[in-house]
Formats: C-alpha cells, sequence, structure tokens
C-alpha cells in the first residue's frame, strides 16, 4: 500500500475493549477499510458500534488489539490521528447560542485556518449541506436534520481523508436523511474521501456502504458487500400476521415445517417470520395448511433477501427491535486517554 492510500486506511487487528465492569463491548475484531470506501458498520444498539468508533477516533484507549488510522497508531499515535481524521459522533457538538456561521468561524479558527480563507470556507461548506439560508440563525432554533448536517460540514473544515459517522440519522426525517445521504456519497465519489459509518438502519448501509460489517455482542459476525451478503442466503422470507395476536404460537408451529432452517422469529410488530422452503411455490401450500389450522391471517408478505436477514443467519436474532439499550457497554470515565476531546473534530491535536 503507497502512503498515499494508507493515509485514507483503516486498518484493525484484534481490537478489544473491556470496561470495567461486564462482558467485552469489542471482542477481538479485525477490519480492513479501502482509501475512498463507504465502509457501513451494522449492529443493534449494545453491539459495540459506537465503543469501536470511540477507539478508532482515539477518545476511548484499546484494552488489547491495534488500530491504525491514517497510517498512524491510535494508542501511541493519537494526535496524528486527530490531524488526519473529521468526525460526527451521535451527539453533535453544537453551541446552542451560536449561529452556523459563528461555528464556523471558530472551527476555521481552531484548525488554523488562514483568516483571509475562513470566511469563503465557511460559507462554502455551509452551503454544500444546505444550511446556507439559516447559516445566521442561533443553533437552539434548528431541527435535528439541520443540526446533523452543520456537524457534518464543521467535521469537514480541515479536509480530512477520512471521516467517521456514527448513527448520523438517528431521529432524522425521511427528507433529512436523504439529504445526509446525498453529500456522504458526494464526499466519496467526488473527494475521495474514506466513511467509516455506524448505522442501525438497514437500507442506509444497503443504499451507501460499498462494504458492510455487522457487529453483534462485540464480534464481526458477517463482512461483504451489501449484494454478496444477501446472496449468501438465498431462500425469501415469509412474513405473517396473525388476526387475533394469541395465535401467534399457532402460526409459528404451523409455519416451522416450512421454514428451511426450522425456525420462527417473532417480531415486536406482532408477525411471524420463517426463511420459506421453495420460495414461490410453497406459498399456496403455506396458505393451506394456516386455512387447516384455523389460523385466520390479516397480512402474508414474501420478501426478498435483506440485511436484517443476514443478521438473522448469523445470530438467530432479528437485527429490527433487537437493540437492548441506548449505548455499547459502560461508563466511560477514566477510560478517556489525556487530553483527547469529546469530538476529534473539534480542535486541532
Amino acid at each position: 500500500m503507497s502512503e498515499r492510500e494508507r493515509a485514507a486506511s483503516i486498518e484493525v487487528e484484534g481490537l478489544v475493549k473491556q470496561f470495567k465492569k461486564g462482558p467485552r463491548a469489542v471482542d477481538g475484531i479485525d477490519l480492513h477499510v479501502e482509501p475512498g470506501e463507504i465502509y457501513g458498520f451494522l449492529g443493534p444498539n449494545g453491539a459495540g458500534k459506537s465503543t469501536t468508533v470511540l477507539m478508532l477516533t482515539t477518545l476511548l484507549p484499546p484494552t488489547a488489539g491495534s488500530a491504525r488510522v491514517a497510517g498512524w497508531d491510535v494508542a501511541r499515535e493519537g494526535a496524528r490521528v486527530r490531524e488526519s481524521i473529521g468526525a460526527a459522533l451521535q451527539e453533535a457538538a453544537l453551541d446552542p447560542f451560536l449561529t452556523a456561521r459563528e461555528h464556523m468561524r471558530l472551527q476555521t479558527a481552531l484548525h488554523g485556518v488562514p483568516k483571509s480563507e475562513r470566511v469563503r470556507l465557511g460559507d462554502e461548506l455551509i452551503e454544500r449541506v444546505g444550511l446556507a439560508e439559516a447559516a445566521d440563525r442561533k443553533v437552539k432554533g434548528y431541527s435535528g436534520g439541520m443540526k446533523r448536517r452543520l456537524d457534518l460540514a464543521l467535521s469537514l473544515v480541515h479536509g480530512p481523508r477520512i471521516l467517521f459517522l456514527d448513527e448520523p440519522t438517528t431521529g432524522l426525517d425521511p427528507q433529512s436523511r436523504a439529504s445526509l445521504w446525498e453529500e456522504v456519497e458526494r464526499l466519496a465519489r467526488e473527494d475521495g474521501v474514506t466513511v467509516f459509518l455506524t448505522t442501525q438502519y438497514l437500507e442506509e448501509a444497503d443504499q451507501l456502504a460499498n462494504r458492510v460489517g455487522i457487529i453483534d455482542r462485540g464480534q464481526i459476525v458477517a463482512e461483504g458487500t451489501p449484494a454478496a451478503l444477501k446472496a449468501q442466503i438465498g431462500e425469501p422470507s415469509l412474513e405473517a400476521v396473525p388476526a387475533e395476536p394469541e395465535q401467534r404460537d399457532a402460526m409459528a408451529a404451523v409455519l416451522a415445517p416450512f421454514a428451511s432452517d426450522g425456525d420462527c422469529v417473532h417480531h415486536e410488530r406482532g408477525s411471524v417470520g420463517v426463511r420459506l422452503r421453495g420460495g414461490d411455490a410453497a406459498l399456496a401450500e403455506v396458505v393451506r395448511a394456516l386455512d387447516a389450522a384455523d389460523v385466520a391471517v390479516t397480512s402474508l408478505q414474501l420478501h426478498a433477501p435483506t440485511l436484517d436477514d443476514v443478521f438473522l443467519a448469523k445470530t438467530g436474532r432479528s437485527l429490527e427491535g433487537s437493540g437492548d439499550g441506548d449505548g455499547d457497554g459502560e461508563d466511560l470515565d477514566g477510560d478517556r486517554p489525556d487530553g483527547a476531546a469529546a469530538r476529534p473534530a473539534g480542535a486541532p491535536a
């Protein structure tokens, strides 16, 4: 790998994070992210996504293993890493009483941008993320989507070759989410920025990512292009909703013989799902079996394989609705390295 390529890559070997209490939040993962790639890091709440990002951005020291970001070791060369990356983490680090333009003036000054360039650069980035008309409004009046877009713009002030986005569209409306997707795609396509994107949204990873890594309980359970991962599943999934909620177990008993793996999944939304052996051809037989068992159905849908199906095949659980918390691990007090800021894009190293 050339020096230029290394400056835009992420290399991880055996990375571990063990908090003071509980199981390992990250349990010996290996990663290699190519220059200019959008890498989707997919998993439920508590899987280890955010903990991994905090280690790769030098905000949390690894317990074991190694990681090099932009060619620099995250444990020994943190200042160099922070010079090379941008990050928009789960909570946007914005001052509610400053305007977008004032945030830009502060950010460009902190990164040593020449005074003659600060206004031009700030206005250019604000325009790129679609906030020109709101540039002089205080951030406290911004919507969630506007705050996310401003946070993204601030992370780009110093022209990073690698950008970390930790669940950047959580809580956004569809229009705001689509707008942010477009900008992320443009950064990779036109500027050659390497993007490490964590998300719980299956469609986000499917649409944006060149490759996907699926993490569960601190371990990577699958990795590859979205198309290749879905192709491993092969058979479509059948999702059925009983007319009476108390008939879910009876429905599962009817559907189990048709499942290619013999298992049924009870979704939180009240449906029962199976990987349907025989695909479309078996659907009529399923309907007859449900009718014979007097199980009334309000909805019966056949779906092509999805990334959720990949997660289900690897873990036995559905990714949708499988989160069990709001974060990845334990209290981080005492675990941050000395001198690490709450947001690496917010100040020079």
